[in-house]
């Protein structure tokens, strides 16, 4: 006769779990920490480019443009992050904020109005643009896809008929205006970023706490997993919602205030591939596209991400369709590794 000991009811779902292969300890693994894969892509990716480009990559000057880069990206990522979150998607984040800051910097260079009003007006355009949207998914009920695809081409069209397609550079909007605090540049040696780096990372900050630590965050994430169980739980969905969309208006006209700073003017024909660079840094970030799933660290390594391989390659000598390549090869990688980390054993 064999005797045998009975495990306690937590060691055996232990040994269960631990039975699995080393793939399903993988996939339980990306489950737990979703930043782990990005971050494990921006590290491979930093070393092959140092590797590939002699040694031009790491310099701390090219580091520098690289996080200059990052900035108005990271910032409207943010934006997309939120409503990604809910399930939705919005393409017209570029356009919305290229004609925020069409208005912001007309408003100064045209009718004198000091910088900090401007900058008000456009936190209140881009709450106007959000409000719109939100109200289209929740009262109307049309999928934010259409809803935002719409809206791109009609910000784009207002943006060039109020700008009269012109640039406005900065003597027009005044070299000491508020709205070119964010090309300042802080030094350290030959590594050197601007003020709107400075702004970017704030607003990682603070919207971080906010989803992980605010009912209203924990809102987000309820309503993006499962809107109908969010409903019965007793959150007001719709509410939730506009209240996205409104917040990812407000962060657009952030990325307006970056911008302007970025390029020390203001353009239409600036940042043209915007839109599809924030899906693709959300996406490779680790939030999931489903909705209820992500962090904002993902997002921001996923914006380093896209800026490390555009620029990588570029100091690699690599021709400018394989750069388009290489970004489309991630997203469907990082889009089927969602899918598959979605499947995980409960």
């Amino acid at each position: 006769m064999t005797d045998s000991i009975a495990a306690p009811p937590g060691d055996a779902a232990s040994l269960h779990r631990s039975s699995g292969g080393p793939l399903e300890r993988i996939q339980h693994t990306l489950h737990r920490y979703p930043t782990l894969s990005p971050a494990l892509v921006l590290v491979l990716s930093c070393l092959v480019f140092a590797w590939a480009s002699d040694g031009k990559f790491q310099q701390p000057f090219n580091l520098g443009i690289m996080l200059q880069q990052t900035a108005v990206l990271a910032v409207l990522a943010v934006g997309q992050t939120l409503i990604i979150l809910t399930a939705g998607v919005d393409l017209s984040v570029g356009t919305a904020m290229l004609l925020t800051h069409m208005v912001v910097a007309k408003m100064a260079a045209d009718h004198g109005v000091p910088g900090v009003l401007a900058l008000a007006l456009g936190m209140v355009v881009g709450l106007l643009l959000g409000a719109f949207h939100g109200g289209i998914v929740t009262k109307i009920g049309l999928p934010p896809f259409i809803v935002t695809l719409g809206t791109f081409y009609i910000y784009n069209s207002l943006g060039l008929r109020y700008g009269e397609a012109q640039t406005i550079s900065k003597e027009a909007i005044g070299e000491d205006s508020l709205l070119l605090w964010t090309s300042k540049r802080v030094t350290w040696g030959e590594f050197n970023i601007t003020a709107g780096v400075l702004v970017a990372i704030v607003l990682y900050i603070a919207f971080g706490f906010v989803l992980a630590k605010t009912a209203w965050g924990r809102h987000v994430y309820a309503t993006g997993d499962d809107r109908e169980a969010a409903r019965l739980a007793g959150i007001d969905v719709t509410r939730v919602l506009i209240s996205v969309y409104m917040v990812a208006g407000f962060i657009y006209a952030v990325g307006a205030w970056v911008q302007i700073g970025r390029a020390e003017s203001a353009s239409m024909n600036a940042a043209t591939d915007i839109n599809l660079q924030t899906i693709t840094a959300v996406v490779i970030g680790g939030t999931s596209l489903f909705g209820g799933r992500g962090r904002l660290t993902g997002t921001l390594i996923g914006a380093l991400i896209v800026t490390t391989f555009t620029q990588g390659l570029k100091l690699s000598g690599v021709d400018a369709y394989w750069q388009n390549f290489a970004i489309g090869s991630l997203i469907l990688v990082a889009v089927a590794l969602d899918q598959w980390i979605r499947k995980v054993a409960k």
